[in-house]
C-alpha cells in the first residue's frame, strides 16, 4: 500500500534509515499538512486569477497582462521549490534536500516544455473554428481546471500502478521513445481538423448552432437547445489535454516516483498554461522548430526510463539536458524566423 505519509511518521524508524527506506520505495515526502497547504495555495491563487484578475469577464488578454501572470506562475513555482528545499534541509540532509528539490524543478521543467505542444493545439483549435481572443479566456479556465482534475486522478492511478507493476516503466519508456520519434517525423506536418475523427463524431451526434453567441456554451433556437462553437472547442481542449496527460505524466515518473513531487511540478505547470498561452499565441510562427526538441526531449526520458534498473542518469543531467534542447530549440527558432531586413522595411 502507498504511504503518502512524511519519513518520519514511520513508526520508530530512525531519520537516516528512513530516507534510506523512502528513496527505494514510492513513499513521499509529504505530509499531511504539506498536502493540505499546497492545496490551499492553489485553490487561493485560483481564486484571485478567476475572481479578482477578470477571470469572470469577457475580455481580450493583452500581452503585459500574459506576460505578468507567466511571471507570478513561474515565480510561485519557484517559490514553492525553495520553501520545499529549506523545509527539507531543516528537516533532514543538505544533499536529500537538494535532491528531491532537483526532482522537483525538473519535473516542473519537463512538464513546462511539453505543454507548449499543448498551446500549439490550442491555437489550432481556435483558429478553425474561428473563436475570437476575448472568447478563449473562458474556454481555457475550464481547460485549465479540467487537466487539474484530470491530472491529480491519473497521477495517483500512474503511483498505485508502479508501486505495483515496476514493469510498467519500461512500458512507459517505450511509449515515450515512440512518441518522440513519431513527433519529429509530424513537426511540420499541420493535423488536418476536417477529417478528425472525434470531431466528426461530435458533429454528427450532437446540435451545434452555426453561430457563436458570446461566451454561451448553448442557446436555445426555435426550442431546440444547440450547443456553440465554443463548448464544442471546450471538449477539444479537454480531449487535448487527456491526450498530452499521458505523454506528459509517464515523463516525469522517469524523474521521481514521490507523488508528491510528481503532483506538485504538474499542477504548477498546469496553472500557467493559460498565461503561457496568450503569451506565446500572437508569436507562435517564431517558435518553428520548438517541436523539434519537444521530440528529443521525449526520446531522452524514454531512454532514461528503459535504463533505470541498468543505470539510473543523474536528475541534474536530466534538468540541464531538457533546459538545453528546450532552450536550444527555442534559440534557433528565434533566429532562424527573425524577419530579413527586407521585409520589415
Amino acid at each position: 500500500m502507498i504511504n503518502i505519509l512524511t519519513f518520519s511518521s514511520l513508526s520508530g524508524t530512525p531519520p537516516t534509515q528512513a530516507l534510506t527506506d523512502a528513496t527505494s520505495s514510492f513513499q513521499s515526502i509529504g505530509t499531511w499538512w504539506m498536502w493540505l497547504a499546497f492545496f490551499a495555495i492553489v485553490l487561493v491563487v485560483l481564486a484571485i486569477d478567476l475572481i479578482f484578475v477578470g477571470g469572470g469577464k469577457q475580455h481580450r488578454v493583452s500581452l503585459k497582462e500574459a506576460a505578468s501572470w507567466s511571471l507570478v506562475w513561474v515565480g510561485l513555482a519557484l517559490s514553492f521549490g525553495a520553501g520545499l528545499w529549506f523545509y527539507l534541509d531543516a528537516n533532514y540532509t543538505r544533499e536529500f534536500a537538494t535532491s528531491k528539490t532537483l526532482e522537483y524543478l525538473t519535473g516542473y521543467l519537463i512538464e513546462k516544455s511539453l505543454a507548449v505542444d499543448n498551446v500549439f493545439v490550442w491555437l489550432m483549435l481556435f483558429n478553425f473554428f474561428a473563436i475570437p481572443f476575448e472568447l478563449q479566456k473562458r474556454v481555457l479556465t475550464y481547460g485549465v481546471l479540467g487537466a487539474i482534475i484530470l491530472r491529480t486522478i491519473m497521477i495517483f492511478a500512474g503511483v498505485w500502478l508502479l508501486a505495483h507493476f515496476h514493469w510498467l516503466l519500461y512500458v512507459f519508456g517505450a511509449f515515450l521513445l515512440i512518441t518522440g520519434i513519431k513527433m519529429w517525423w509530424m513537426a511540420d506536418k499541420e493535423m488536418d481538423l476536417n477529417n478528425n475523427p472525434i470531431l466528426n463524431w461530435l458533429k454528427r451526434h450532437f446540435a451545434i448552432s452555426d453561430h457563436l453567441d458570446g461566451e454561451r456554451f448553448f442557446v436555445i433556437v426555435n426550442g431546440v437547445k444547440l450547443m456553440t462553437p465554443l463548448f464544442l472547442v471546450l471538449i477539444m481542449v479537454e480531449i487535448s489535454d487527456v491526450i498530452f496527460a499521458v505523454d506528459s505524466i509517464p515523463a516525469i515518473f522517469a524523474i521521481t516516483s514521490d507523488p508528491f513531487i510528481v503532483l506538485t511540478s504538474n499542477i504548477f505547470a498546469i496553472l500557467g498554461l493559460r498565461a503561457m498561452y496568450f503569451l506565446l499565441a500572437d508569436m507562435a510562427d517564431r517558435f518553428t522548430y520548438i517541436k523539434y526538441g519537444l521530440s528529443l526531449v521525449l526520446v531522452f526520458i524514454g531512454i532514461k526510463m528503459l535504463l533505470i534498473d541498468i543505470y539510473k542518469i543523474p536528475t541534474g543531467i536530466s534538468l540541464a539536458t531538457v533546459a538545453l534542447l528546450i532552450g536550444g530549440s527555442a534559440l534557433i527558432s528565434w533566429i532562424k524566423t527573425k524577419p530579413s531586413n527586407s521585409a520589415s522595411q
